[in-house]
C-alpha cells in the first residue's frame, strides 16, 4: 500500500453472474447487474463489518469468507496482514445461483491485490479465483463482465469474453428459498452417455457462437441442456414449466441460473416482449404458489472495478 493511499479507503465492486446458461456447465457465464461491494481501510485492529439485510447472518470476525479470501493473496505473495477494516455490502441474494460466492471471492482477491500494489496479474487472479471457487465460469464473469467462456485444468484458467448485444436483457426468477450448491451438485450423475456429451458440446458451441455473432434467434435451441437441468428439476419449483414455456411468451431462451434455484430468461429489449414474459411468469408463480421475485437485470459489459475513495 502506498503512503499516499494509507488514509483512503479502497472500494471494489463486482457483479453477480449466471453460470451454465443451459449446456455450458462450469464453462459459460453471464454477468448480471447486482453487485457485491467491499471496502478496505487501515485500522488499529481487525474489523469485519457486513452491511445490510442480505449479510446480516454472516460472520463479523476472521472466519468471514471475504476476509479468509483476502488472506489467500497476502499468503501467496508472502506478506503479513495488517489490521484492517473490512466493510462488505451485497445486493446479490445468497445461495440463489447468482454467483454470490464468486463475487465475494473476486472482490476480496482484487482488494488484497490492489492494497499490496498489484503483485498478481489479471491472469494470476483468474487462476487463483478459479482454484478457490472450483470452476472458472462465475469468477470469469465477475472479473470481466459480459459473457465468458472459460476453462480450468486445476491450476491454470483460460477465459475469453464475448461482447453481449446491447439489446439482450435478463429477467430472473429468484425464489425466496435458498439452495446450496453442494446439494444441487449431489443430484448429478457421475457418468453420461455419449449422446448427452455430444448434445452438450454441440449446444455449448452453438450458444457461444450465437452470442458472439448476435444471432439471438438461436438461443432457444442453444440453451437446451441434458447435463444438469433435468436432474435438478426436482429441487427447483417451476423449472420444467419455465424452461418449456418461456420462449412461447417472449423469452429468447431460458435456463437454470447456476446451480439454482433462480431461473434466467433472456429477452430482446427491442422486441417489446418483456411485459408479456413478465405477466406470464407472474401468473405461473401465482398458479403454482411459487414464492419468488422477478428481477429485470442489465448485463454489464464490464466486470470488477476498484477505486480509492
Amino acid at each position: 500500500m502506498t503512503s499516499s493511499a494509507k488514509n483512503k479507503t479502497l472500494q471494489v465492486r463486482v457483479p453477480a453472474s449466471s453460470a451454465n446458461l443451459g449446456p455450458g456447465f462450469d464453462c459459460m457465464a453471464l454477468a448480471l447487474g447486482l453487485y457485491t461491494t467491499v471496502r478496505l481501510s487501515a485500522s488499529e485492529q481487525l474489523e469485519v463489518v457486513p452491511i445490510g439485510e442480505t449479510l446480516k447472518d454472516t460472520p463479523r470476525d476472521s472466519s468471514n469468507y471475504v476476509y479468509e479470501s483476502l488472506l489467500e493473496v497476502f499468503e501467496r505473495v508472502g506478506q503479513s496482514v495488517p489490521p484492517l477494516r473490512l466493510e462488505i455490502e451485497s445486493d446479490i441474494p445468497l445461495a440463489r445461483g447468482l454467483g454470490s460466492s464468486a463475487a465475494a471471492l473476486v472482490a476480496a482477491l482484487i482488494a488484497a491485490n490492489v492494497w499490496l500494489e498489484s503483485p498478481l496479474s489479471g491472469a494470476d487472479l483468474m487462476d487463483l479465483s478459479s482454484f478457490l471457487e472450483g470452476h472458472p465460469d462465475n469468477v470469469g464473469a465477475a472479473l470481466y463482465g459480459g459473457a465468458v467462456v472459460a476453462t480450468f485444468d486445476g491450476s491454470r484458467a483460460s477465459c475469453l469474453t464475448l461482447a453481449v448485444p446491447q439489446n439482450l436483457g435478463a429477467l430472473v426468477v429468484v425464489p425466496t428459498y435458498a439452495l446450496k450448491t453442494e446439494v444441487a451438485r449431489g443430484v448429478l450423475p457421475t457418468h453420461y452417455s455419449r449422446a448427452d456429451a455430444v448434445h452438450a458440446l454441440s449446444h455449448t458451441a452453438l450458444l457461444a457462437t450465437a452470442l458472439a455473432t448476435n444471432r439471438l434467434e438461436y438461443l432457444a435451441e442453444a440453451m437446451q441442456d441434458r447435463i444438469h437441468q433435468p436432474y435438478r428439476a426436482s429441487l427447483v419449483e417451476g423449472l420444467p414449466e419455465i424452461l418449456e414455456g418461456a420462449t412461447r411468451y417472449g423469452a429468447l431462451g431460458a435456463a437454470l441460473s447456476g446451480a439454482g434455484p433462480s431461473v434466467l430468461c433472456l429477452f430482446d429489449k427491442d422486441a417489446n416482449t418483456l411485459l408479456t414474459l413478465h405477466a406470464w411468469l407472474t401468473k405461473l408463480l401465482e398458479t403454482y404458489g411459487f414464492a419468488a421475485n422477478l428481477l429485470e437485470l442489465e448485463i454489464p459489459g464490464g466486470g470488477a472495478e476498484a477505486s480509492w475513495i
